[in-house]
């Protein structure tokens, strides 16, 4: 099953040249009962060491759990949070994400990601 999320290019903190792009899955999208223009989607990211989001936003209610490494997250107006796996983060479909990375240089990071969303819409919109 293919994203609807494009691969985010991200900027090594500090240097001029681009990090690997972050890996993400679809693993399931099912239409949210008692709402058909609404689904539930399930993605899992990998993020590889040094990797930075773009600022973006997901026009979502979205939970992110991480399984391994450590994330760093923060949401327009909020302070950064810094994650670990079996930590839990919460994105509302008004939030504005600014913060997105690993917080390793040297370790990936993965996490799963469950979005409630209209249906068919982007995982991912950046925001300028």
């Amino acid at each position: 099953m293919d994203s609807n999320a494009p691969s985010p290019r991200s900027q090594s903190r500090g240097t001029d040249t681009l990090a690997q792009e972050a890996s993400v899955r679809a693993l399931i999208s099912k239409d949210l009962a008692g709402d058909p223009a609404r689904e539930l989607t399930m993605i899992a990211v990998e993020y590889p060491p040094g990797n930075v989001d773009p600022v973006h936003t997901h026009h979502a209610q979205s939970i992110v759990y991480v399984l391994e490494g450590s994330i760093v997250m923060q949401v327009r107006g909020g302070a950064p949070v810094t994650l670990v796996p079996g930590q839990t983060f919460y994105e509302g479909p008004d939030d504005v994400h600014v913060v997105g990375r690993n917080a390793s240089q040297t370790a990936p990071a993965r996490l799963l990601v469950f979005l409630v969303k209209d249906k068919g819409a982007p995982i991912l919109t950046p925001v300028k």
